[in-house]
């Protein structure tokens, strides 16, 4: 693939595992057939899983060096703690280094089969021709004798998260990080997509958001703010991270907290709330120029939920928004009770 100029990457979330290519139209034959066959007929030779595990687990270790990273690791952990969705999605050295070839196989056997997969395809393409290719890699394939008709099991998800809602590590680093967040709701929660416009809000990637006014161009206290909302099948999380000078940790928290009760109090004006609207419309707008990462998230969506969701289907969606609702989702997620402060220092 990389001969023709097209990238084969691959990442695992914490509900799927993703292989993508990005090739030229031309070369779409050859992306078909690639991703099948590394899905559907892998195999894993001992010398190599030992190199790659090493791999790993040097991944691992240089987590403890970002502590920025590894913060939000430790908060998911705190917030699901008897749940899968708690996990590092890296798993740890010792497990790592016990697994075996036949381990490998044992999982991509029970796992990989064309009926719990997607094979997703956006491009200037013939749909038949990427059925007819993808009909003649599976016949290829062994995967025919693997186990089938698997069912996981579903992991029940406890109200009660962490009981402790102010963690303090020490860290002996420099600058203090700081992770602040609650439960959310899930993607298919209505609420989910008045929470997505909440978050841009609060801490979305522009540089007027209102935690970046409040903490770095007001106050002077940080260099980097952000808020983040992940929406999973059954759950949902939302955060707010930035990073201080550990004297300023008490002044930072103070600040988002009032931020946050701005929202939980008085509902938005509908001017403030039509601005906000304009501007998330505006960022999606141009994301959709990243034809990569619009690929993998309508095909992540249709993996999961069986349909896809149109930049139009989103701006109505947006648009049905007002500010009630909007004030009913910020004390459901932002009220102080729902919080939890982890805090490396």
């Amino acid at each position: 693939m990389e001969g023709v100029g097209g990238e084969l990457n691959a990442f695992t979330g914490k509900e799927e595992t993703v292989y993508y290519c990005t090739c030229l139209a031309g070369h779409v034959r050859r992306a078909v057939d690639l991703l099948l066959d590394i899905t559907l007929c892998s195999a894993f030779p001992e010398d190599e899983m030992e190199k790659e595990v090493e791999v790993v687990v040097d991944e691992i270790e240089s987590y403890r060096d970002q502590p920025s990273d590894l913060i939000y690791d430790e908060f998911e952990s705190l917030m699901f703690p008897c749940h899968p969705l708690g996990r590092n999605i890296l798993g740890d050295a010792e497990s790592l280094r016990s697994y075996r070839p036949a381990d490998v196989a044992r999982f991509t056997g029970r796992l990989y089969h064309p009926e719990r997969m997607v094979l997703y395809v956006l491009g200037n393409v013939d749909p038949g021709l990427v059925v007819r290719e993808a009909e003649k890699s599976l016949a290829r394939g062994d995967w025919h004798r693997r186990t089938r008709g698997l069912t996981l099991p579903h992991a029940a998800m406890d109200d009660a998260g962490c009981g402790n809602r102010h963690v303090v590590r020490e860290m002996q680093t420099h600058q203090a990080h700081v992770v602040v967040g609650a439960r959310a709701f899930s993607a298919t929660d209505p609420r989910h997509i008045r929470l997505f416009l909440l978050n841009n809000m609060l801490g979305g990637p522009a540089m007027s958001c209102r935690l970046n006014l409040a903490l770095r161009e007001r106050a002077g206290l940080v260099y980097t703010v952000e808020s983040s909302n992940a929406a999973y099948t059954d759950a949902g999380l939302w955060s707010v991270y930035y990073g201080c000078d550990a004297k300023d940790r008490a002044r930072c928290r103070r600040l988002v907290a009032r931020e946050l009760d701005k929202l939980v109090q008085h509902p938005l004006s509908q001017r403030t709330l039509d601005a906000a609207r304009r501007q998330l419309k505006g960022q999606i707008g141009l994301s959709y120029d990243n034809f990569e990462n619009v690929a993998i998230g309508m095909a992540k969506r249709f993996l999961h939920y069986g349909t896809t969701l149109s930049r139009e289907q989103l701006f109505a969606q947006l648009d049905a928004i007002t500010p009630d609702e909007l004030l009913q989702t910020a004390q459901s997620v932002f009220s102080p009770d729902r919080l939890l402060t982890l805090e490396y220092v």
